[in-house]
Protein backbone atom coordinates (compact mmCIF):
# COMPACT_ATOMS: atom_id res chain seq x y z
CA UNK A 1 0.00 0.00 0.00
CA UNK A 2 1.76 3.65 -1.04
CA UNK A 3 -0.23 5.42 1.33
CA UNK A 4 0.90 2.92 4.64
CA UNK A 5 1.03 5.77 7.53
CA UNK A 6 4.29 4.03 8.51
CA UNK A 7 5.77 5.05 4.71
CA UNK A 8 4.44 8.41 5.00
CA UNK A 9 6.08 9.06 8.38
CA UNK A 10 9.47 8.21 7.34
CA UNK A 11 8.72 10.43 4.05
CA UNK A 12 8.09 12.88 6.44
CA UNK A 13 11.20 12.26 8.71
CA UNK A 14 13.48 12.13 5.38
CA UNK A 15 12.00 15.12 4.62
CA UNK A 16 13.12 17.41 7.98
CA UNK A 17 16.39 15.12 7.75
CA UNK A 18 17.30 16.65 4.63
CA UNK A 19 16.20 20.08 5.79
CA UNK A 20 18.51 19.60 9.17
CA UNK A 21 20.95 19.12 6.59
CA UNK A 22 20.44 22.23 4.64
CA UNK A 23 20.54 24.12 8.40
CA UNK A 24 23.84 22.76 9.77
CA UNK A 25 25.60 23.58 6.55
CA UNK A 26 23.79 27.37 6.54
CA UNK A 27 25.26 27.32 10.26
CA UNK A 28 28.73 26.32 9.72
CA UNK A 29 28.66 29.14 6.51
CA UNK A 30 27.27 31.72 8.94
CA UNK A 31 29.47 30.43 11.73
CA UNK A 32 32.64 30.78 8.99
CA UNK A 33 31.62 34.52 7.58
CA UNK A 34 30.99 35.61 11.31
CA UNK A 35 34.59 34.30 12.75
CA UNK A 36 35.80 36.56 9.25
CA UNK A 37 33.89 39.68 9.82
CA UNK A 38 35.63 39.34 13.65
CA UNK A 39 38.76 39.21 12.63
CA UNK A 40 38.24 42.07 10.43
CA UNK A 41 37.15 44.33 13.13
CA UNK A 42 39.10 43.33 15.56
CA UNK A 43 42.00 44.55 12.87
CA UNK A 44 40.55 47.87 12.26
CA UNK A 45 40.17 48.36 16.10
CA UNK A 46 43.69 47.79 16.60
CA UNK A 47 44.78 49.89 13.92
CA UNK A 48 42.63 52.74 15.49
CA UNK A 49 44.45 52.27 18.72
CA UNK A 50 47.50 52.22 17.09
CA UNK A 51 46.72 55.74 15.13
CA UNK A 52 45.12 57.40 19.10
CA UNK A 53 48.55 56.55 20.10
CA UNK A 54 50.41 58.03 17.28
CA UNK A 55 47.87 61.04 17.17
CA UNK A 56 48.55 61.08 21.28
CA UNK A 57 52.17 61.50 20.88
CA UNK A 58 52.16 64.47 18.46
CA UNK A 59 49.86 66.37 20.60
CA UNK A 60 52.20 65.88 23.25
CA UNK A 61 55.13 67.06 21.29
CA UNK A 62 53.63 70.05 19.51
CA UNK A 63 52.27 71.04 22.99
CA UNK A 64 48.68 70.93 22.25
CA UNK A 65 47.78 69.23 25.31
CA UNK A 66 48.39 69.59 28.91
CA UNK A 67 51.00 67.48 30.70
CA UNK A 68 49.39 65.09 33.13
CA UNK A 69 49.23 65.86 36.42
Amino acid sequence: MPDDPENLVLVYLRRIDGKVDALIEDMREVKKRLGALEEGQASVSRRIDRVDERVTRIERRLDLVDAPH
